[in-house]
């Protein structure tokens, strides 16, 4: 009796495995369990305002310990030639040499860039919304202009690349 119930078993597997595979799983592929990061850069230009920038340097800084914010909410300066050397004289040549070529004035005048990088989870929709308001709301950021990239939209991979960059 024992030996017929195992044949039966076995030829019931053997049907299985023809039916769904030579795996012997019964179950479709299901989709992948990692879920999509909500990634958003924050690019304040302060100008040449550098105790602006320190000022929303410490708050970011006070946010990241207060509310344990550590991989989720990340900065790093952009600072131009001139602010990192500190030398205005170049500044003001390179202002009279070449009127025309504003970019590189704008780059050695000192300007200075706060890229904010918020990473959060999936389900921390509401949480990365709320930080995304809060942010620009708050008083040392108000005076700087503000460009919001999301992940989704162009230019996000070169400012991301750029982050990654930064020291």
């Amino acid at each position: 009796m024992r030996i017929w119930a195992e044949s039966i078993m076995r030829d019931n597997i053997a049907g299985s495995n023809a039916k769904h595979g030579a795996s012997g799983l019964d179950l479709a592929a299901c989709a992948s369990q990692t879920r999509r990061m909500h990634n958003t850069f924050l690019v304040f230009e302060f100008g040449a305002n550098e105790e602006a920038a320190q000022q929303a340097r410490h708050k970011l800084e006070s946010w990241r310990q207060a509310f344990r914010l550590d991989k989720k909410l990340q900065f790093k300066f952009e600072r131009g030639r001139a602010a990192a050397d500190g030398d205005a004289a170049k500044i003001e040549k390179l202002k009279v040499e070449d009127k025309a070529k504003s970019s590189d004035a704008a780059a050695a005048s000192g300007e200075v860039k706060l890229l904010v990088r918020l990473y959060f989870s999936g389900h921390e929709k509401l949480s990365h919304q709320r930080w995304v308001d809060r942010i620009p709301s708050e008083e040392p950021f108000k005076g700087a202009s503000l460009k919001l990239v999301r992940q989704d939209e162009p230019g996000f991979d070169s400012i991301e690349e750029k982050f990654q960059n930064l020291e």
